[in-house]
């Protein structure tokens, strides 16, 4: 096989990539017809796109610990952005793959632990931090990583937290930094997959792209694409266009390469657009209709873009309204390599997709499971837990008296404007059972029940209490 003699059919390259509060409706191949989006539109069409693919939570962090582990993030108290950390126990995709000879790499965002010891980067950070879990404790080679997010032209400059890229233990980048952000990753990435495919090594590369997250800028010539309109959404339009470049310049490298043909891409989003703030651009995501944005456990939050690009295997032009979800990224991925979990056995809470992709099957076996505690206003009126099951999705936040509960037919009511609960009570009480079931088992995982070592979580296990907690105006709305 050209380029990649050391790759063999059954265990291709890996690329995950994902952008930061991109939604649903923003991309192109989605039915934007304002954004640019061409290099992921020809994505879509060379393979898979995924109509109800569901980022594992409503927020950064806990979504990105589903795509590296395969679990739900109250296992392991990723709870929310900014806070907690992926432990050290917890089984990698990047850790399963190193003993079948991959090269590993993230690139992007992490916001899974800091960088640093040193000092503070960031948020978080700096001499005394118990957060310190950067990417290289999680069986990655190669790493060029912020810690949380960085504005979106010169990434740099003109911060608030003054964060930085990271390439190792005390060593941040300090050359080649100016312009677009995601052009200033790709340069990156691209060497490092050129590297591997030369040495005839598989290789997995973690690509988290900043944009379009908060803070929201577009260079001139991406602006001047849009210069019909705001201010705002020239910089919010031309960030993601930017984005698009650099998928298209990696698909191009890959062909150029001779590697294209055995590199499994994924590419989705880690929840839905932002909804709070007013910073420049911010707003101005689209989630084509859905219910809520960022934050939320209605669609408008977890019902993200979702593509895969594999040669052979993913169908072009094939579009399915399965569930899926970035849980699912970690079983497909080990089913695909035939890859063994070191350690302890372990609950894993997404599928492998692989039945799904060759056509085997058109349903989702097992549901998808969904907890976030904020502020009913923050969560734009959603509970905080939901299940997700065939076309049916329960949203509670398991109170005595059960008021709050919500019940859609998200295929009928795509944007959940009418609750069927009424008509369909067996079920929601069976999926409420379940619910408690599952959170249970994140409870014991959360306690160490999963790993061999003894682990003690840096906070308690968040507890029910059938109710949202209050908001900073001191009420619960």
């Amino acid at each position: 096989m050209a380029g990649l003699r050391g790759a063999p059919a059954n265990r291709p390259n890996i690329i995950l990539m994902m952008a930061d509060d991109l939604g649903w409706g923003d991309p192109g191949f989605n039915g934007n017809r304002i954004i640019q989006t061409p290099n992921l539109d020809a994505m879509a069409k060379a393979g898979i796109r995924f109509t109800r693919f569901y980022s594992g939570g409503p927020v950064c962090s806990p979504t990105r610990g589903t795509c590296l582990t395969g679990r739900h993030y109250f296992r392991y108290g990723v709870t929310h952005a900014n806070e907690g950390m992926l432990p050290k126990q917890e089984v990698t995709v990047a850790r399963m793959l190193k003993p079948l000879r991959y090269r590993t790499g993230h690139f992007g965002k992490w916001h899974l632990g800091t960088l640093t010891r040193d000092i503070k980067d960031g948020r978080r950070g700096g001499p005394g931090t118990q957060t310190y879990m950067p990417p290289w404790e999680h069986g990655f080679d190669v790493s060029f990583s912020t810690e949380q997010a960085v504005p979106t032209w010169e990434p740099m400059k003109n911060q608030p937290f003054g964060t930085k890229y990271w390439e190792g233990p005390g060593k941040y980048a300090t050359e080649n930094l100016e312009g677009d952000d995601s052009r200033v990753m790709m340069d990156r990435v691209i060497p490092f997959i050129t590297q591997a495919a030369k040495a005839g090594d598989p290789f997995l590369a973690v690509v988290w792209f900043h944009a379009p997250h908060q803070p929201v800028i577009a260079g001139p010539r991406y602006r001047a694409m849009y210069s019909q309109y705001s201010e705002g959404e020239q910089h919010y339009y031309g960030c993601i266009t930017a984005l698009d470049e650099q998928v298209g310049r990696l698909r191009k490298e890959l062909r150029t390469l001779g590697a294209a043909q055995n590199t499994m891409i994924w590419f989705a989003s880690d929840n839905g657009p932002e909804g709070m703030t007013g910073d420049q651009g911010t707003n101005r995501g689209s989630t084509g209709g859905l219910r809520g944005r960022k934050r939320s456990l209605f669609s408008g939050g977890v019902n993200v873009p979702g593509l895969l690009e594999w040669p052979g295997h993913a169908k072009p032009g094939r579009v399915t309204d399965v569930t899926c979800c970035t849980l699912d990224y970690f079983p497909t991925i080990q089913e695909v390599t035939g890859a063994s979990l070191p350690g302890k056995p372990r609950p894993i809470d997404g599928i492998s997709l692989l039945p799904l992709i060759h056509g085997k099957t058109v349903t989702r076996p097992t549901p998808v499971c969904f907890r976030y505690i904020q502020p009913k206003r923050q969560m734009h009126d959603s509970p905080m837990i939901a299940m997700l099951e065939g076309r049916y999705k329960l949203l509670t936040n398991l109170s005595a008296d059960g008021k709050e509960d919500m019940l859609y037919d998200v295929i009928a009511d795509r944007s959940e404007t009418k609750s069927i609960l009424d008509g369909h009570s067996a079920m929601a009480q069976s999926m409420k059972k379940r619910l408690r079931d599952w959170i249970e088992s994140c409870e014991a995982s959360h306690a160490g029940a999963d790993y061999n070592e003894p682990f003690t979580p840096l906070e308690p296990f968040p507890v029910l209490t059938g109710t949202w907690p209050p908001d900073r105006r001191g009420s619960e709305q």
